[in-house]
């Protein structure tokens, strides 16, 4: 059987994981200049940490992990023989794969919360897997890097994740566009439109604008039977592009006025330093999930049609669904599959990699080798990538592989080089050779 992987993942090669770590790397040393840590947490978490944290299309695509064993052996006999799917899962699986890297976050904190000072600031850069429908930009292994604070509720950590984000894209040559808005606005227009109880519905429905529009929109709300008139308050809404535009619209709406306040003082705090990248207010942000209560954050690139490649936003009570009440976070999660493909688009990537191979030692003969191996810890030592052909081959078969491996440089060494100790350095993009002592190579390749 012809091997396969499963629909929605994909292996890498080592330019491509070369290329994948230039965006970690990128992204790492802006987390760690503006001084968050990091941990990882495990791939598995219990169900009951996942479920009911990401609404009621977040539960859906949880990957469940079967029980270890004869995972039917307790299941209920009826419940099988009826084929009832929901009533069957929580006998036969107990845990899952874990969704995002926030809820285990959360879940971190309460479990740790007497070894970690507060506010505590992490990082985590990890894979997480999704039950979605793959397609472009959308997989279902995909890797994550998130950067959270929890244990204070100043809006200044708002505007410092705002920051990171228009660094991180600025170190990686992308322009992009932080969408910015609060949850507290989207819960002020259910109430101005008197739906307050169907604030989820509208939400959720409001979430999907880019990819289904506003008459799909509307049609979304009328079948969660919200009412036409408040249909009609909640697009007109939808047209305001400044935070000026929705004072009128929140008279009557405490929760709503409050959201305004605090997109202000973020601004107060934002505003201080000039952006590079384009920072917008954008009302139509809903950002599906349960757990935001404050400002949100959406980033989308630009001269490239994809969604969103980040986003996050401020989440007061989730480490209270796990016992630990009163401790707000705020935080950003990256999409590196996304920017990934992104930035292949864009040809954004750097033409040759750090971790690159950058000289390739070629022998002659027998003794030619093993002088070449002596050289090649030299090089290694003086901290310049090197690798030795295993063997003293032909050398058009030496040179084929130079070639497929794309190495910049070769070093030639037969007798006469070691003789002489000038060794044959040989520019492979240029064609220019010379001779040089292995001293002389060590200081140009550096």
């Amino acid at each position: 059987m012809k091997p396969s992987l499963p629909k929605g993942v994909r292996d890498f090669k080592p330019e491509e994981v070369d290329k994948r770590n230039f965006i970690f790397n990128t992204i790492r040393s802006v987390f760690v200049k503006y001084g968050y840590r990091p941990i990882e947490t495990p791939v598995m978490e219990n169900l009951s940490t996942l479920t009911g944290k990401y609404g009621e299309e977040g539960d859906r695509l949880l990957f469940k992990v079967l029980n270890n064993g004869d995972f039917l052996n307790k299941a209920n006999s009826k419940d099988l023989e009826e084929k009832n799917s929901q009533a069957i899962l929580p006998q036969i699986s107990k845990r899952g794969l874990r969704y995002d890297l926030t809820v285990p976050f959360a879940r971190f904190v309460v479990q740790h919360q007497n070894d970690i000072a507060f506010p505590f600031k992490r990082y985590q850069i990890q894979p997480v897997w999704r039950a979605d429908r793959p397609q472009k930009g959308r997989y279902q292994e995909f890797y994550q890097c998130d950067v959270d604070v929890v244990g204070s509720d100043s809006l200044m950590y708002e505007a410092e994740l705002v920051q990171i984000y228009d660094e991180v894209f600025t170190g990686l040559g992308l322009d992009v566009v932080i969408k910015i808005s609060n949850r507290k606005i989207l819960a002020g227009m259910a109430e101005a439109a008197g739906i307050p109880n169907q604030f989820m519905d509208m939400t959720i429905s409001i979430d999907k604008l880019d990819k289904i529009g506003e008459q799909g929109v509307r049609d979304e709300m009328t079948k969660k039977n919200i009412p036409e008139e408040a249909i009609d308050k909640v697009m007109q809404m939808l047209e305001v592009k400044t935070l000026n535009e929705l004072d009128g619209f929140f008279e009557n709406s405490e929760t709503g006025k409050k959201g305004i306040e605090e997109l202000r003082t973020f601004h107060k705090y934002f505003d201080k330093k000039e952006a590079n990248n384009e920072v917008n207010f954008d009302i139509t942000l809903a950002r599906g999930l349960n757990y935001y209560t404050g400002c949100i954050f959406e980033v989308a690139a630009k001269n490239v049609k994809m969604g969103s490649i980040g986003g996050g936003g401020r989440y007061d009570d989730l480490t209270g669904v796990f016992g630990m009440k009163d401790v707000s976070g705020v935080g950003v999660s990256f999409g590196a599959a996304r920017i990934y493909d992104v930035m292949v688009e864009l040809d954004l990537f750097p033409k040759v990699s750090e971790a690159a191979l950058k000289v390739l030692l070629i022998s002659f003969d027998e003794e030619a080798h093993l002088y070449a191996f002596d050289c090649l810890n030299q090089l290694r030592s003086a901290g310049i990538n090197s690798d030795l052909y295993p063997s003293p081959a032909k050398m058009k078969k030496q040179m084929k592989y130079a070639n497929a491996i794309e190495v910049p440089f070769i070093i030639l060494i037969g007798g006469n080089e070691m003789e002489t100790g000038q060794l044959g350095l040989k520019n492979m993009e240029t064609g220019e050779q010379m001779s040089l002592s292995l001293e002389d190579i060590i200081r140009k390749l550096k």
